[in-house]
């Protein structure tokens, strides 16, 4: 019997939505799965491993192209004409939010809240400093970049090249 592994994210709101509809469920294994998502939820596990028979392997998000770059969410692995370019959990979470929205204008108050799911604090520098440094890592000319662009006034955009 062949098994696809598959990783999924759990949102904390993904997570209380489960554990509601769990509570109420006459299955049998849902007081055990119940049980394994709350000691996620409450930190006291690291990961939840589940055995899907018969049901649908959700696929895994897809590689995003661009030029010379290619960003693989699954690994969060982010490749330079071949190279890995070293990321912070942040920093590869603002460009993937830029580059799964390619050709999208953002605020910078839209990438915070996009990323840290948290209010804005009115401090553009952050964002900007993390812009900075994702260029210098990413672009090969991080004064004229051609993958995270600038529009004036607004914000940043992935380019839809």
């Amino acid at each position: 019997m062949d098994k696809h592994i598959a990783y999924a994210g759990l949102t904390p709101e993904l997570a209380a939505r489960l554990c509601r509809a769990l509570e109420d469920a006459p299955d049998p294994g849902a007081a055990a799965l119940l049980a394994r998502l709350t000691e996620l939820r409450e930190g006291r596990a690291a990961a939840l491993l589940l055995e899907l028979d018969g049901a649908p392997v959700p696929a895994a998000e897809p590689v995003i192209r661009c030029r010379e770059v290619e960003i693989r969410p699954a690994a969060r692995q982010v490749l330079r004409a071949g190279r890995e370019i070293p990321l912070t959990p942040k920093e590869f979470d603002i460009l993937y939010f830029l580059a799964r929205n390619r050709g999208q204008v953002f605020t910078k108050e839209q990438i915070y809240r996009a990323v840290w799911d948290a209010d804005y604090l009115l401090d553009d520098s952050n964002i900007m400093a993390f812009i900075r440094k994702l260029r210098k890592k990413l672009e090969p000319d991080p004064d004229d970049p051609v993958y995270i662009l600038t529009i004036w006034g607004i914000g940043y955009k992935f380019s839809d090249e």
